[in-house]
């Protein structure tokens, strides 16, 4: 395995369990709400709490973020995401699991943008979205070994225990870390080390209007996805007839087509062009959307098949973006503004699940109502990303 590769799969173990310790709230939603008798806004809140501090301590880390070594940064910010998720295992009250959901946000929003700095630095472009598939796999593969096998063993157990499987897979990722991370400096030297003033990577972005385009395509990217994703297990629950149980299927099945088709989406980005596919991809995705959003009672394998094309376009959107974001900011800006971008794409989709939480009711007979309406917001921002996406222009290093 040559150094690329190396490099290559302890990023995506890293998004592994950052994408899973994210993912796992969803599904065990439906438990959470009955085990800590609280409602549809208050669990959005448990989301929420995540990607808003993430959000928050990313702003904070684009002021360092090209200050310092990219592995020396990434190595403190997994530890500390590790310790908190074992410190959500220990989490015995809804408002206990908040701070410590938070906790883990914090740290979380500055994995996500070393992930993708790292791979913006070392991968050159014309691979770039091959990386990029091979890094998006890594949701998949949170979504078809680790979720059902963390509802698994919550079921089995208690909702604590797949945040200690979490915690204790961390503590062995980070050996690899140090390991197979090599030490990353080049963008120390080309003019963006600690002798520029602080508020600097602010003050490049606001003058750069590709790059506020760029974060703005996060922005409506994510609003065109996130506001209907948390409600997904509990509507399927309460609506669609799922029992607890049956929502591993969801995501075994979109994940285990997703492992195959994240790669092929990011070899057909690097060669047919990362905004056309990013567009077929987004008008496709229009569809699951909406069937998603007004499904009634549905027979299982009809649910499936709808979820799995959802799972299978959202990374369809998600890697062509991802490239084009990464394009649009030289080497010696990319770390700060990805830590921008991150925060962005937190607060985004915090926003998203909270304004959710506020369309979203439960109604008298346990059913929630309203979904359908985050379903047209959803396919309205879906619609933009197109538009901005065609503005978006790589930028030279």
């Amino acid at each position: 395995m040559n150094q690329e590769n190396r490099l290559l799969l302890v990023l995506a173990a890293i998004q592994f369990t950052h994408i899973m310790d994210f993912m796992i709230m969803m599904p065990l939603g439906p438990q959470l709400m009955r085990m800590f008798d609280i409602s549809p806004q208050e669990f959005s809140f448990l989301v929420s709490s995540y990607t808003f501090t993430a959000g928050a301590v990313s702003i904070l880390a684009a002021l360092v973020m090209d200050k310092f070594d990219r592995r020396s940064l990434l190595s403190i910010a997994y530890i500390g995401f590790t310790v908190g998720t074992i410190a959500c295992a220990f989490a015995e009250s809804y408002w206990v699991l908040l701070l410590t959901r938070s906790l883990t946000g914090a740290f979380g929003g500055i994995l996500g943008a070393l992930v993708f700095a790292i791979i913006g630095d070392a991968i050159p472009l014309e691979r770039r979205a091959t990386a990029m598939g091979k890094l998006m796999a890594s949701f998949s593969l949170a979504s078809v070994i680790g979720v059902p096998s963390g509802l698994f063993i919550a079921t089995k157990f208690s909702w604590h225990a797949p945040f200690l499987a979490l915690g204790a897979m961390g503590v062995i990722i980070t050996v690899f870390i140090f390991l197979w991370v090599p030490r990353m400096r080049s963008h120390l030297s080309t003019g963006m080390g600690t002798g520029k003033q602080v508020f600097q990577v602010f003050i490049d972005i606001s003058k750069n209007p590709n790059q506020l385009l760029a974060l703005l395509l996060m922005i409506c990217l994510m609003l065109g996805q996130f506001t209907i994703i948390p409600f997904i297990s509990p509507y399927m629950v309460s609506n669609v007839g799922f029992t607890e149980a049956q929502l591993t299927y969801i995501y075994l099945v979109g994940g285990a087509l997703t492992i195959f088709t994240s790669p092929l989406v990011g070899k057909l980005a690097d060669r047919f062009g990362r905004l056309k596919v990013f567009s077929v991809s987004v008008i496709l995705s229009l569809i699951p959307l909406l069937l998603i959003t007004h499904m009634p009672p549905t027979p299982i394998y009809l649910v499936l098949m709808v979820s799995a094309i959802f799972f299978v376009l959202i990374g369809g959107r998600m890697i062509p973006a991802m490239t084009m974001i990464t394009a649009a900011v030289q080497s010696r800006q990319r770390g700060g503004f990805m830590s921008v971008n991150s925060a962005v794409q937190q607060i985004a989709s915090g926003f998203a699940s909270f304004l959710a939480g506020l369309i979203v009711i439960k109604t008298a007979d346990g059913q929630l109502a309203n979904y359908h309406y985050v379903g047209y917001i959803a396919v309205f921002f879906s619609l933009i990303t197109l538009f901005i996406a065609r503005k978006i222009k790589p930028a030279e290093d």
